[in-house]
């Protein structure tokens, strides 16, 4: 399953497209004069910041309308890992939930937020406990201005694997009306946020998760279902720093610097 293929067009800045595919994706890449690449690495000149007050904040968190819902994870193909589907039934949408990775890169702290996301972060929680994230390499990393994220969460690496089902996006894109035109603008996605990686296809959602380490700016259909801590945005940013490979056709690469998932526990 091909992830953010969804191109956002920014103001004065080149096109930007999310996209957790392998190198052998035919998606349109994020173009700039300024990327030059070599076989192994990418060399990247410091781009001036993209001016974020252009752009819409993230809308307001809504009350959840009762203390539980029932969700939906049908089956879907690519799976990366066998695992169990998720609970489906009497899902909280209370609380938090702490997921801890452990890379070889250093710890990752993941905050989870039931009242956002609650199938999602019943989805997640599900893999992490059956060890579905374990020895996983983070496979996309891209230090675009206004795109700026560490995408992880398929254990083969090929950025096209998922736990062989999917679901539906939640907050924020469950805030607009199905065919509100807003839900093609591009709002903020602020530094230290965790979101979903999907196709753009309904119930496209799998495992495939993005770490936002710099304000980034996309369509409100990523579904966001927590926070990362100042310990993991310490990791992503050394991972960062290294920049890509430039293998992805739709921007970024593997990161230079490589990253893997040794355990994901939920705490």
């Amino acid at each position: 399953m091909r992830r953010i293929p969804l191109m956002v067009a920014t103001a004065g800045a080149a096109a930007l497209l999310l996209a957790g595919c392998s190198s052998t994706d035919s998606g349109s890449a994020a173009t700039s004069s300024d990327a030059t690449t070599s076989k192994t690495t990418t060399t990247t000149r410091v781009a001036p910041p993209l001016d974020m007050s252009q752009f819409q904040a993230l809308p307001p968190v809504p009350a959840p309308a009762a203390a539980t819902v029932d969700c939906s994870y049908p089956t879907a193909p690519g799976a990366a890992k066998t695992v169990n589907p998720p609970s489906t039934t009497g899902v909280s949408t209370e609380g938090t939930v702490t997921v801890s990775l452990s890379t070889t890169a250093g710890p990752i702290g993941m905050q989870l937020n039931r009242a956002q996301a609650p199938c999602t972060v019943n989805s997640v929680v599900s893999l992490a406990e059956q060890n579905y994230f374990d020895d996983s390499p983070c496979h996309r990393l891209v230090t675009s201005p206004g795109l700026q994220i560490l995408q992880c969460g398929d254990p083969s690496g090929q950025g096209t694997g998922g736990p062989g089902y999917g679901f539906d996006n939640e907050y924020p894109t469950t805030t607009y009306a199905e065919n509100d035109p807003d839900l093609s603008l591009p709002v903020v996605y602020p530094r230290g946020t965790l979101a979903m990686a999907n196709s753009g296809r309904p119930g496209s959602n799998g495992s495939q998760f993005f770490l936002v380490y710099e304000d980034s700016v996309l369509p409100p259909s990523y579904t966001v279902f927590g926070t990362i801590d100042d310990a993991g945005l310490s990791t992503v940013e050394k991972i960062a720093a290294g920049g890509d490979d430039g293998s992805m056709p739709a921007g970024g690469g593997a990161p230079a610097t490589p990253i893997t998932i040794e355990t994901a526990t939920v705490n």
